[in-house]
């Protein structure tokens, strides 16, 4: 584990005390830290007006009750949360994770995270988390609806395009956003679009906002590569998960000339040496919901296993595209000694700590989750400005300004790791880049 500097270690106390037992909360927090030690002995400012106090201390959590009804009539009671943490930029953006391991601290976690993220982008946003501990998985459709209206009737009063603008993440898609937009229209009687994101195209939503992560990942991959005068062509890349960032992740991929051979779901790993079909994947995970399991059953050579890991099978380029801590040190090891090249987090903090420092300690190219995934919420962004001007770009405009973001990103990383002599370390660019600029602007709006 890297030290944190001492000027530091005090501030991180202070969040282990005032935030006990949220583990993910704390590990969010030290990995920024750790990349902060030179940026405050160059300007100690940052450390004299509490400004690292400050951006770790949410500015509003939310926390209330989801009652709701089943098929059957019985009651049901989850928690609902909403951590606006930082608005210095702009209005609070980030998404809505529906998923029983949510908790505070995951939810913390995803926005102290989404605070730099949104920071990368160079869109006026600024970051937030919510969620519920709601398992969408098994329940009707009318079941889904009475609960996001629930959530919404609640969540609604905190909500407005100038004030917390979220989207979807895990189980929250198009479907769910669509029952709570319907639900906060009703409750305000205001059509205002630019509440959510991720809508649907017909009424407000952005092309290439769903494919919007996976591609965006694969870019700043593909940037990474060409630092090294390297291409994706050619490449066996692995990509864990199977939902929207997993199959658009392969989309881009196989369209810039790389081969997926892998991809998993909580029910194993799938492998198919000859490449991944991706009209056939398209269809099981979006058309008929099943597992990834039904590929191997319908592809010859394709093969499932239940049980191992998926960064076992070798590859040049590997893409953690499901959940946090997913990618492990062991992991990291046995994917270095296979020959890995890149790793592009797709996910929110999928690699853990020991993972990233074999990574970079073998100078594996590594990008990091709060810069190689933005391109979820920069295209949240540019959905937000289609609502505000009451128009609508094409999938060519959208998919431009996102590989231009995407390169922005990557070039402020790669300039900022070079001005405090890390050349090539992406995890230190992105940290000190996202957080000058949100430090910045918390300064210049003074102590509120």
């Amino acid at each position: 584990m890297v030290a944190i500097d001492e000027k530091l270690e005090g501030v991180y106390a202070t969040v282990l005390h005032r935030s006990p037992g949220e583990l993910e909360f704390h590990q969010a927090v030290r990995e920024v830290f750790e990349s902060l030690g030179l940026v405050v002995a160059k300007n100690p400012s940052y450390l004299a007006e509490g400004l690292l106090e400050r951006i770790c201390e949410p500015e509003r959590q939310i926390i209330f009750r989801v009652p709701w009804t089943d098929d059957k009539g019985q009651v049901h009671v989850n928690r609902g949360f909403r951590v606006e943490f930082n608005s210095a930029l702009g209005p609070y953006k980030g998404g809505l994770r529906f998923h029983p391991s949510v908790n505070l601290g995951i939810i913390k976690f995803l926005g102290f995270e989404q605070i730099f993220k949104n920071s990368l982008t160079g869109m006026p946003i600024g970051g937030g988390k919510g969620g519920s501990d709601f398992d969408p998985k098994g329940r009707s459709e009318g079941e889904i609806m009475r609960f996001c209206q629930s959530f919404m009737t609640e969540l609604y009063r905190h909500l407005g395009e100038h004030t917390d603008v979220p989207a979807g993440d895990i189980g929250v898609g198009g479907r769910e956003i669509g029952y709570m937009f319907g639900q906060y229209k009703r409750i305000t009687n205001r059509y205002e679009a630019g509440v959510l994101t991720g809508k649907g195209i017909a009424w407000g939503g952005s092309l290439v906002r769903t494919e919007a992560t996976g591609y965006g990942a694969t870019f700043f991959v593909k940037e990474m590569l060409e630092t090294r005068g390297d291409a994706m062509e050619g490449k066996k890349v692995v990509v864990s998960g199977a939902g929207n960032v997993a199959i658009y992740t392969v989309e881009k991929v196989q369209q810039l000339g790389g081969k997926v051979i892998a991809m998993s779901d909580s029910g194993g790993c799938l492998v198919d040496q000859d490449g991944i079909d991706l009209a056939l994947i398209k269809d099981i995970k979006n058309n008929r919901r099943e597992r990834i399991s039904q590929y191997a059953k319908e592809r010859t050579g394709a093969h499932h296993y239940a049980e191992g890991s998926i960064w076992s099978v070798p590859c040049d380029i590997a893409m953690p595209s499901a959940t946090q801590n997913e990618l492990t040190g062991r992991d990291a090891a046995i994917l270095i000694r296979n020959g890995v090249k890149a790793v592009g987090e797709g996910a929110n903090m999928p690699s853990t700590p020991e993972a990233i420092r074999l990574f970079l300690e073998a100078k594996v190219l590594f990008g990091p989750g709060k810069a190689a995934n933005a391109g979820g919420v920069a295209t949240s962004a540019l959905e937000m400005q289609q609502n505000a001007s009451r128009d609508s770009w094409t999938f060519e405009t959208t998919e431009k300004r996102l590989s231009e973001i995407m390169r922005n990103i990557h070039s402020s990383c790669a300039n900022m790791a070079d001005e405090y002599g890390a050349p090539g370390n992406y995890v230190l660019g992105a940290n000190i880049a996202g957080f000058k600029r949100v430090a910045d602007a918390m300064r210049a709006l003074g102590v509120v």
